[in-house]
């Protein structure tokens, strides 16, 4: 029996047995011996786990020793967009339909082809609908919020907050977002013309303002002050240091195994301002029946109802009876209060940013998309109002080419929880396989979107939308698990745009990296040493 036998198992008792075969009276001689058993016993098994996708005959780059194909990953020199892309091409350039990758020494499946994209994500959804990312309800609860909930738990959250997202309840909300833009305009007025702006940083203290107003009521005034309470704490959630790496790094790639180590995502001085920001919003509105139009209020209703109900009452009513609703735990609202939070902050906050570095690299566009707004205002006695946002079709085309360039998630994650046959081929996606989506990748593939560096809304124009497959374009994702969100994260992005553009003229200052750069300490899509730019009023 050679070094490199056919199984870890083979190894395994292979060189235990040569361990205790040199056993001595030398304890120093002993442990050296383990030691270097078990380091041969971990060579075998990575190099092993290695040759998984060889042995189900599917393409997979050449892998390193440990990393697999991650290694610019886990020592974060490599952004996870650059990566999708990457893996996305190397499996086109060989002209197949799917392939495979390690995240370190665990085998994961990515799809090419939009076809079997498309099963996975809607036709056979039941295969596939867990997104295996960590959550712990008993030590992180603000992690077990619907975004990363699995199975039953996530099927019955996602059918009671589905009616929270509507756009009847995005018009009752409107009115209190378009308040928020008044100070991010006493803001940008207070440098204008006199020097440059970190628009990213402006954008996510505006984004800051609207969700702590629309989801808890509560006047954050990050805008004003940029060191508020708020915007500090929620800053320890994108904290980077060597522990928070080496625990983000883990909860990533062995989300199962980080739940046996306890380890938690959020961190505990963050968890402890929020839960308790969350209690006492609950407690004042249920001692006094507050009624607000806003995401808390109807989340209260899911707590104490078990419905969402077209009153303002949060507490049940003799007309609800003895209805059987299962009710929303305090820890379960605020994990949804929670994800919310950190999705609107981040999400639209970056897709304003990037939008308008686009707009100010091609100034004919945001002068096309200036005038729009104009036009809409004008048509709307000057307000920016509910219907006004939604007749601006030039800056919808204007948004989805943003997402296509830089989608907030460059890619998607299922988990297979039972044996699947990818349709079209004889492979067999066995039970516990991580798949990825590889939205940047598809994104931008030039087979689906031309010159794909080009920033051009005309792509999103209709007869342009109809001649590319659907599942080419995936921003918040698709079928059942698509983003919850996706209403107000637009509706927030494009207050956002018409506020400032109806208003400013931006170019780019010098201070900005060119070509742009993807931040490889970001899990989501984030320029690295951030975007500056020069305005002027109009």
């Amino acid at each position: 029996m050679g070094f490199f036998s056919d199984t870890p198992t083979e190894t395994l008792i292979y060189t235990c047995s040569q361990a205790m075969a040199i056993l001595t009276d030398n304890w120093l001689l002993d442990i050296s011996s383990i030691l270097t058993a078990l380091i041969a016993v971990f060579i075998a098994w990575t190099q092993w786990s290695h040759t998984y996708w060889s042995r189900k005959n599917i393409l997979a780059p050449k892998s390193t020793f440990f990393f697999g194909n991650s290694k610019g990953i886990v020592t974060q020199k490599q952004s996870l967009g650059d990566f999708m892309i990457e893996i996305y091409e190397y499996i086109r350039k060989h002209h197949k339909p799917h392939g495979g990758f390690y995240l370190t020494i665990m085998p994961n499946y990515m799809p090419v082809d939009p076809e079997i994209i498309k099963h996975i994500m809607l036709h056979d959804f039941d295969h596939f609908v867990d997104r295996g990312v960590y959550y712990n309800e008993d030590v992180d609860p603000l992690s077990a919020h619907l975004f990363s909930l699995d199975g039953a738990k996530w099927r019955n959250l996602r059918m009671k907050l589905t009616p929270t997202f509507t756009s009847g309840k995005m018009k009752m909300m409107f009115d209190t977002l378009v308040k928020c833009s008044d100070q991010l305009l006493v803001e940008m007025d207070q440098t204008v013309g006199k020097a440059p702006i970190d628009i990213k940083n402006i954008l996510a203290r505006f984004t800051t303002d609207i969700i702590g107003s629309c989801a808890f009521g509560i006047d954050c005034n990050s805008l004003k002050n940029p060191d508020d309470e708020f915007t500090q704490y929620l800053k320890l959630f994108f904290v980077e240091g060597f522990w928070e790496n080496i625990n983000g790094i883990i909860t990533f790639v062995a989300p199962e195994f980080a739940k046996k180590l306890k380890l938690r995502v959020v961190n505990p001085d963050l968890s402890k301002f929020f839960m308790k920001v969350v209690q006492d919003t609950v407690n004042l509105r249920e001692r006094n029946n507050i009624y607000r139009k806003d995401f808390m209020h109807l989340l209260l209703q899911l707590k104490n109802r078990g419905k969402l109900v077209d009153d303002d009452s949060i507490l049940k009513s003799n007309t609800d009876g003895e209805n059987k609703e299962v009710t929303l735990t305090l820890n379960e609202l605020a994990a949804q209060a929670f994800v919310f939070f950190l999705a609107g902050y981040e999400t639209s906050s970056t897709t304003m940013t990037f939008c308008l570095y686009e707009l100010a690299s091609n100034p004919e566009i945001q002068q096309k998309l200036r005038d729009e707004i104009n036009e809409v205002f004008k048509k709307h006695e000057n307000k920016l109002t509910y219907n006004a946002i939604m007749e601006m079709r030039y800056m919808d085309k204007v948004v989805n080419e943003t997402l296509r360039k830089y989608p907030p998630l460059p890619g998607l994650i299922r988990i297979c929880n039972k044996k699947y046959k990818v349709p079209g081929t004889d492979f067999v996606i066995e039970k516990g396989t991580k798949i990825w989506i590889p939205v940047l990748g598809l994104h931008r593939d030039p087979e689906y979107y031309p010159n794909p560096e080009k920033f051009d809304p005309e792509r999103f124009s209709e007869e342009n939308k109809r001649q590319r497959h659907p599942y080419t374009y995936l921003p918040f994702g698709e079928g059942p698990r698509i983003c919850i969100g996706l209403r107000f994260g637009m509706m927030q992005t494009k207050v956002g745009l018409s506020v400032l553009l109806k208003n400013y003229k931006f170019s780019i200052n010098s201070k900005t990296k060119s070509p742009l750069q993807l931040d490889p300490k970001s899990f989501v899509m984030n320029p690295e040493g951030g975007i500056w730019l020069d305005y002027t009023r109009v």
